[in-house]
């Protein structure tokens, strides 16, 4: 993400007020990491410069998850060097600090992921604050990194699961769940600064609460365990529109699906699949059981029928042949998820996919295989899209897109980003984060067309 721009009030004309730039690449959940780091900098009287020209020092929070990944780190990192050149590196990446260092050996400072309190210390390093307590201050929700009308709202870091193909837990280490009162407090706080979304996001959403052994604490009184239902049913008391993402589908989930059939959580489920094919879900270290899963599926439609599901899939990962990929193909058909994106397969370094003595998959292969499963998906998105014509829904405005006269909106069944849109052609009086009933007049390949009712 580039730079973001925070306003606050002039300090007295002979103190020279510390800014700090920001470069935030990634996952939501390093976005949420951005925000912490901003919130605490802000609390000391730091501001927030909208470029590097502005800048006393840029901090580069970066990704690490896939090769691709760190060479557009590395890129950042030189970006700021060249633009700035007193750079503070922090994020996943930064537990390879040696390449980093290899390749700009003039940064500042490198810390790890989620470790707040070494970034803000070597920011005091390089910047020391300048305090001032009547300008010091800020609002009760923190600083964020999204528009004022949705936010993410991460519960947990780290993750026990071990995906062959993944070295998160290597990176960001086992399931550590934040206390639900925590949790709740926060998104609360959110909402009475006009949220009108909070996506749930962290490396295993289900898993909530396992680490603690579903522990209790008190929001506003009340006992309420960390369990994965029990937050969710809380955070739909809230008001806000509320999207679970990074589900890992056990069979608790089960539970939310109710939820969402009474209108407490949005009926969205992001799940990610990534495979069908029993012998590349077992190489992956996934559980192996799609047909199982087709079951569940089925059930949840029964009980919620609008619910959508999003998942992502990888194709062309080491071993995966022409009846695996067939297999997925027509697990595709049956599943006919909402909402699906794809990945070809990229070796990562450090991942245990590495040592399978597996075949590798032929970039060519890959990508013949990636073009067939997203025209595959494109028809069953068209169908399952045409059938929303006619329906009645509520919908949060993004945009305005004024050069096309239009509002850009969003469905239950979409999230910022990563999803669809609802365009609402002459609605440019709407201002963000407006919710509005719609009638969904028309459908296009991602997106729906409405108007409003």
């Amino acid at each position: 993400m580039p730079f973001g721009a925070v306003s606050a009030r002039h300090r007295a004309m002979n103190t020279h007020v510390p800014k700090v730039g920001l470069v935030s690449l990634g996952c939501p959940k390093a976005l949420v990491d951005s925000e912490r780091i901003l919130t605490q900098l802000r609390a000391e009287g730091y501001l927030i410069a909208p470029g590097y020209a502005d800048a006393d020092v840029v901090l580069v929070n970066t990704c690490g998850f896939l090769d691709s990944a760190k060479a557009e780190s590395l890129a950042a990192i030189g970006e700021a060097m060249q633009e700035n050149g007193r750079v503070i590196v922090t994020g996943c990446y930064g537990v390879e600090a040696d390449a980093i260092r290899a390749a700009h050996p003039g940064v500042l400072a490198i810390t790890g992921p989620h470790q707040y309190e070494a970034v803000v210390g070597a920011v005091h390093d390089a910047l020391p604050p300048v305090h001032d307590p009547k300008y010091d201050l800020m609002p009760p929700q923190g600083l964020r990194l999204t528009p004022k009308h949705y936010a993410y709202l991460k519960i947990s870091e780290g993750c026990n699961n071990r995906c062959s193909f993944c070295i998160i837990p290597s990176i960001r280490g086992d399931l550590v769940s934040r206390p639900v009162a925590s949790v709740l407090y926060e998104a609360e706080r959110l909402v009475k600064a006009g949220v009108k979304e909070l996506l749930v996001i962290s490396q295993d959403t289900s898993a909530y609460g396992v680490d603690t052994k579903y522990a209790v604490s008190k929001f506003h009184g009340r006992e309420v365990r960390a369990k994965f239902h029990d937050m969710a049913k809380e955070l739909g008391d809230l008001g806000a529109w509320v999207r679970l993402h990074y589900v890992y589908p056990y069979p608790h989930v089960d539970d939310v699906i109710p939820l969402m059939a009474e209108g407490k959580i949005l009926p969205y489920l992001d799940i990610p699949f990534q495979h069908a094919a029993p012998n590349v879900l077992k190489a992956m270290k996934r559980p192996a059981n799609q047909e199982k899963v087709l079951d569940r599926l089925a059930s949840w439609r029964k009980i919620c029928p609008d619910i959508a599901i999003r998942s992502t899939f990888i194709v062309g990962f080491p071993g995966e042949s022409d009846a695996d990929f067939s297999y997925l193909l027509d697990w595709m058909k049956e599943a006919r998820l909402e909402r699906v994106g794809c990945f070809k397969y990229e070796p990562v370094s450090g991942a245990k996919a590495n040592d399978l003595g597996l075949p590798q998959v032929p970039d060519e292969v890959k990508a013949e295989r990636y073009n067939r499963f997203m025209e595959a998906q494109q028809e069953i998105s068209a169908e399952i899209f045409q059938s929303k014509v006619g329906r009645e829904i509520d919908v949060l405005v993004d945009a305005i897109d004024l050069e096309n006269e239009e509002a850009v909106a969003r469905s239950p069944w979409d999230a910022p980003e990563i999803d669809g849109n609802v365009f609402l052609p002459g609605e440019t009086s709407l201002k963000l984060g407006d919710m509005v009933r719609v009638r969904i007049v028309d459908a296009e390949e991602y997106d729906l067309v409405g108007e409003l009712i």
